[in-house]
């Protein structure tokens, strides 16, 4: 009875200060950082650096760490046709899943039509403001976008840190070191080492979320306002519902049919969630997702596999932000788009966003590309000033979204794959506060370390 009471204590987690706690420190600088850049924008701005230097640091180690991890699933699995099952069970997957996002997008779009009535003048937007984006997407044509998976050498996808190249270089290895045998696995076991390595260093960085999460958020404030919210809130309020109606409906069922809650789950990454809500890219806790995915249950293989290929293929908050945010365009500027239209907009749309990761800003690029590529240019791509005042709100749940269903898309391919551990999710999801807030507050598990669900540390020192 007394080791139940201890276990019961421990997992509220009542051990740890809670200033101590990540996502409380977070919170804190979140609503530090919207105050401070209400009350003195100029100062806000002033602070961006906060939010850019968190968010390149992650940057720097995130391209080796996904080459690490998709080369130790594959080379883990060790039998090739295992991994194209997985994998094509993954792509599948998130085909279905992204599908279903674009076109909810779509429907919401028609159905509430955010735009209408907004009756923007087309002659007097102001295309400068988007030409930076607007010529980034210009050179998206489906060929250029094909090619740009393959980089110039071995060092540049690194270097430029594109996850797609990345992806295909990290495959090839994966797959050659297979089957090299004892050698190749010699190999494997150093890339598996400097994946720890990379791991260690993330789980530094990641201590210095509320300081990039208080830059950002202070910036974004500061150089927006809360007024441009308040113009296209119709806009705002229906992105942010529908991605809530995607998650809890749509997610949520896909996770029931899994075998666990939707809400427990958001419980128990609500760590990582609000340090993406603070800095808008689902790139700065990749690394504690792996390791959050392996203590629910999926295998290590799995989780190797489908997280960081869901990062570029599963982009669900993406794709309704696109699909919405063409309809809106489209209502305002008072375009009627035909069938074909609309089935080139959900075409488009889905082959832009791939590859459009985590990084803030890669939504309204895809955008872009999606709006050039309509025939008969009903939308112009400058119409985009409409919402640039508003994107990096909507980037926020974007972000959010994807995360999210990263995650359910794990557990749901490991699943299929019959390689969850069901008793493990079980056990985590009994106690998802305290079992996340603890797997938060360690450094995450790099490529081959598999741990079970930790023990609450007043038991553990019993």
């Amino acid at each position: 009875m007394a080791h139940s009471a201890t276990h019961d204590a421990g997992a509220t987690g009542a051990h740890v200060p809670w200033y101590r706690v990540l996502y409380i420190q977070v919170l804190i600088a979140i609503v530090l950082g919207v105050l401070l850049g209400w009350y003195s924008p100029k100062t806000g701005v002033s602070l961006k650096w906060l939010g850019d230097a968190f968010i390149a640091l992650i940057k720097m180690l995130i391209a080796p760490i996904i080459f690490c991890t998709i080369v130790h699933g594959i080379a883990s699995i060790g039998d090739l046709k295992k991994v194209g099952r997985v994998g094509l069970k993954a792509l599948i997957y998130f085909e279905v899943v992204s599908s279903i996002a674009l076109l909810i997008g779509i429907i919401v779009g028609e159905v509430i039509q955010p735009g209408a009535g907004f009756g923007a003048d087309v002659s007097k937007l102001d295309a400068k403001a988007v030409e930076g984006y607007a010529s980034k997407a210009a050179a998206d044509s489906t060929v250029a976008h094909i090619l740009a998976i393959i980089p110039k050498s071995f060092f540049d996808a690194f270097a430029t840190g594109d996850l797609l190249q990345v992806l295909l270089i990290a495959i090839l290895t994966g797959v050659v070191l297979t089957g090299m045998g004892e050698k190749g696995a010699s190999i494997t076991r150093g890339i598996d080492a400097a994946g720890q390595v990379f791991f260690r260093i993330i789980g530094l960085v990641v201590k210095l979320a509320p300081i990039g999460a208080f830059g950002a958020m202070a910036f974004t404030v500061g150089q927006y306002g809360i007024g441009k919210v308040i113009d296209l809130a119709w806009l705002v309020g229906t992105f942010y519902t529908t991605s809530l109606l995607f998650i809890f409906v749509v997610l949520g069922g896909i996770a029931a049919f899994a075998g666990f809650s939707i809400v427990k789950f958001l419980a128990y990454i609500k760590d990582e969630l609000l340090i993406v809500l603070g800095t808008s890219s689902s790139e700065t806790v990749l690394p504690h997702m792996m390791t959050k995915m392996k203590r629910l249950g999926a295998s290590d293989s799995v989780v190797g596999l489908v997280i960081p290929t869901g990062y570029s293929f599963n982009l669900d908050g993406t794709n309704i932000y696109m699909t919405l945010t063409t309809l809106f365009l489209a209502q305002a500027v008072g375009a009627d788009l035909s069938v074909g239209q609309y089935a080139t907009i959900f075409l488009v749309a889905m082959l832009t966003s791939k590859g459009a990761s985590g990084v803030t800003g890669a939504g309204f690029i895809t955008l872009a590309a999606t709006l050039a590529a309509i025939p008969g240019n009903p939308v112009p791509v400058a119409a985009m000033t409409l919402v640039l005042g508003v994107d990096k709100f909507m980037s926020e749940c974007r972000a959010l979204t994807n995360l999210i269903g990263n995650g359910v898309a794990t557990i749901v391919v490991s699943r299929w794959e019959g390689e969850l551990d069901k008793k493990k999710l079980a056990e985590v999801m009994a106690h998802p506060v305290a079992i996340g807030t603890e797997i938060s507050d360690e450094a995450p598990e790099g490529p081959g370390e598999d741990a079970p669900p930790p023990a609450p540390k007043a038991v553990a020192a019993q």
